[in-house]
């Protein structure tokens, strides 16, 4: 697992220790920044269940202002720290121990540009923070994306209210779904 373009290219980024986490890989890592393209630079990045940090490191390394990440297990937590560091990203970053939906309930000091969703498999976690998103759509700017990560068999159709599905891809046993915030009229 590597950073792929920007400032901190080529940096080998640490993995968690054990099975607890689902890293992206770099193949679908380098596709969502090809869909993101110039959306990502400037923007406000909030990167919910961080794992190893690599979707919030991308986007901070290709421009992003700022980036956001959420993790509740210790050693992720720390990895995500030690990731910053070897990067030299720590200057655009904050991070959070804690649950992604308590952080969720709280009020954001400003709206996300972008929001990845990329919880532990086979929970039902990821609706669960779409659905938290839809109720407090103040978390997304106008306009603002919710990319949710998802195991082809997660899958399920759902409606949300300040949200839609603008596109969706396979990437052999990964799912991205492009969820777009209605802006105001």
């Amino acid at each position: 697992m590597r950073v792929i373009s920007g400032k901190a290219k080529g940096r080998t980024l640490k993995s968690v220790p054990g099975k607890g986490t689902r890293p992206i890989t770099d193949r679908v890592k380098e596709a969502l920044f090809n869909i993101l393209g110039a959306e990502v630079e400037g923007a406000r990045i909030l990167d919910l269940f961080g794992g190893t940090g690599a979707v919030g490191i991308e986007a901070l390394s290709r421009g992003a202002a700022h980036a956001t990440f959420v993790e509740r297990a210790g050693k992720a937590y720390r990895v995500i720290r030690e990731n910053l560091r070897l990067t030299g990203l720590e200057e655009g970053a904050r991070t959070v121990r804690g649950d992604a939906f308590a952080f969720l309930r709280g009020t954001p000091q400003a709206p996300y540009d972008i929001v990845y969703v990329a919880p532990p498999q086979y929970k039902g976690m990821w609706k669960k923070a779409l659905e938290l998103l839809d109720e407090r759509p103040q978390w997304v700017a106008d306009h603002g994306l919710v990319i949710v990560q998802i195991d082809p068999r997660e899958r399920e159709d759902i409606e949300l209210k300040h949200f839609l599905l603008e596109q969706e891809r396979s990437y052999g046993d990964t799912v991205l779904q492009f969820w777009r915030k209605k802006g105001k009229a």
